[in-house]
């Protein structure tokens, strides 16, 4: 059964007079426990991808179905309120609210996906190994400790879906490890999880790899 499906995304930029392609017909699917990595040079389309298949942004062409159910040009906040409740959401950088705590931003995911009961704060600190920095501020973390607290907020509305832009981009070998163990228990637990990675280490672990170049689809593996 295929959680999300794209069928023949296109997105373009104007700069200036000059008209870029970013996603060229791109289509693809990802079944219930699947493992899908995103991977190709800067300036392929991955985030461009990522950000038309969660709703973030509007392709020009094609559409995206959750379920079988389009999100593709509905109201955004139709979009917003399929987000909160079924996909977790990992971006490169924004997922975290400076002004909150790492409990608070974690605590204000889950009051939007109204999912309060369906896991505790602690059992995704201890999952991404955050418990001690639990009452910290955004500032106060590191790089990696920053992509693990933001990886908890993506997980906390327990989604069907996880997507992760660049999940391991700024952190050790290490915290590289801990970030594929929880991705490989998703797939246990029939989880799906969409990386977009540069990293050969994190892709070897997927199902499948599907490479981009120039906006479109080059190679499946």
């Amino acid at each position: 059964m295929d959680v999300l499906t794209a069928h023949e995304l296109y997105r373009f930029y104007h700069a200036s007079e000059e008209e870029i392609m970013a996603l060229r017909g791109i289509s693809l699917s990802i079944k219930k426990g699947e493992f899908l990595a995103i991977m190709g040079p800067s300036g392929s389309g991955k985030s461009t991808l990522l950000s038309c298949l969660v709703g973030i942004d509007e392709p020009d062409g094609g559409y995206v179905e959750l379920d079988g159910r389009r999100i593709t040009r509905r109201m955004e906040a139709e979009r917003a309120a399929i987000r909160s409740s079924e996909i977790g959401i990992l971006l490169q950088t924004g997922n975290l609210f400076q002004h909150l705590t790492v409990e608070g931003n974690i605590r204000l995911q889950m009051n939007l996906a109204a999912k309060n009961g369906k896991q505790t704060i602690a059992h995704l600190l201890d999952l991404v190994g955050l418990n001690h920095r639990r009452k910290s501020y955004p500032k106060q973390l590191s790089g990696g400790e920053a992509a693990r607290a933001g990886l908890a907020v993506a997980l906390s509305n327990s989604p069907k879906l996880l997507i992760a832009d660049e999940p391991t981009g700024e952190v050790d070998a290490e915290t590289e490890k801990h970030i594929i163990q929880i991705f490989n228990k998703r797939r246990e637990a029939g989880e799906s999880t969409l990386v977009a990675t540069h990293s050969e280490a994190l892709a070897k672990h997927a199902d499948r790899i599907i490479r981009l170049f120039d906006g479109r689809i080059i190679n499946e593996t």
